[in-house]
């Protein structure tokens, strides 16, 4: 039995100490990371994205406060300093009227982004409820549904602003009305198209076994697995209302005098470039940062979010 005891010890000198190298390869490098913890990981190391996120939170800061803080309003006219080039009372130079251009064109930029924003808002709410729908059940509702989707897209946008404007007159609510028409079929065909793939899946089977409601199983399960396209889809949706609403304005049908938007703002530089460009150039740089801004961050965020792309 003491023999027995005795082979049983164990004698640790016999023991090699392993190398440092070996042990530090064992180290997790990286700690463990939410789905969206990881996403933003992944957006912060794309600098395009990061400088279009940046910029877009630099000219929102200026739209917002610096009218706040001018010494001219967006509508104050002064006829002595009619088409002033820009100098040190005003910064972007004035217009026909001798309105201040710096103030007008924060101001306009406040416009624009409100109406991309409001535009996305009602594309994200009526698209994704109607994408749901229509991808969740499938069928005969999925068909009639789509087959509405196709009536709509195939009436060109302008001609259901134009009707619009003509019905209830030109203003910010006209145009957001106007895009939101037609805006939200693409939202509704890309959130379609997800609940489709996702509606097969076991956690979505175990909540139907479970006897949770269709409407909980939409909005609990399915919508939050579909968010990242989603939020894909709104990038792209805000600027391309900011587009529309530029374009009716460019063409007249927009913004109503003395209220500024950055399409007015181009259509009265595009006007009088040749005699005075400061006119044109200042909302045109505006306008195509906020353009290319939210493309470079519709582009980060589709990699961030992109789950094979996950290391």
């Amino acid at each position: 039995m003491q023999n027995d005891i005795q082979m049983t010890h164990i004698d640790k000198s016999k023991f090699e100490k392993l190398p440092s190298e070996t042990l530090k390869r064992d180290v997790i490098v990286r700690p463990s990371q939410t789905y969206w913890q990881d996403a933003w990981r992944r957006l912060k190391m794309n600098k395009l994205a990061m400088a279009g996120l940046i910029i877009l939170v630099v000219l929102s800061l200026l739209a917002i406060f610096a009218p706040m803080f001018s010494s001219f309003s967006y509508e104050e006219q002064n006829i002595t300093a009619t088409n002033v080039a820009p100098n040190s009372q005003y910064w972007f130079g004035t217009d026909d009227f001798g309105r201040d251009l710096w103030t007008r064109v924060w101001w306009g930029t406040r416009i624009s982004l409100f109406v991309g924003l409001a535009a996305a808002a009602i594309d994200l709410v009526i698209g994704v409820i109607y994408g749901g729908i229509s991808g969740y059940y499938g069928g005969k509702v999925d068909t009639i549904m789509q087959r509405f989707i196709e009536v709509i897209i195939a009436i060109p946008m302008l001609i259901i602003a134009i009707l619009l404007i003509v019905t209830l007159g030109a203003g910010m609510g006209t145009i957001i009305l106007a895009y939101a028409l037609v805006g939200w079929t693409q939202m509704a065909r890309l959130v379609r198209g997800q609940m489709l793939s996702l509606k097969e899946n076991e956690f979505v089977l175990a909540a139907q076994t479970l006897g949770a409601s269709t409407w909980r199983i939409i909005t609990r399960h399915l919508v939050p697995n579909a968010l990242g396209i989603i939020v894909i889809q709104i990038t792209f949706a805000v600027p391309g209302a900011i587009f529309f609403e530029s374009f009716l304005s460019f063409i007249g049908v927009g913004i109503k005098v003395p209220m500024a938007s950055l399409g007015t703002l181009l259509t009265d530089g595009a006007a009088n470039i040749r005699l005075f460009p400061h006119r044109l150039i200042f909302p045109a740089i505006v306008f195509s940062l906020i353009l290319l801004s939210f493309n470079l961050l519709g582009d980060g965020l589709r990699d961030a979010l992109d789950p094979k792309m996950r290391k």
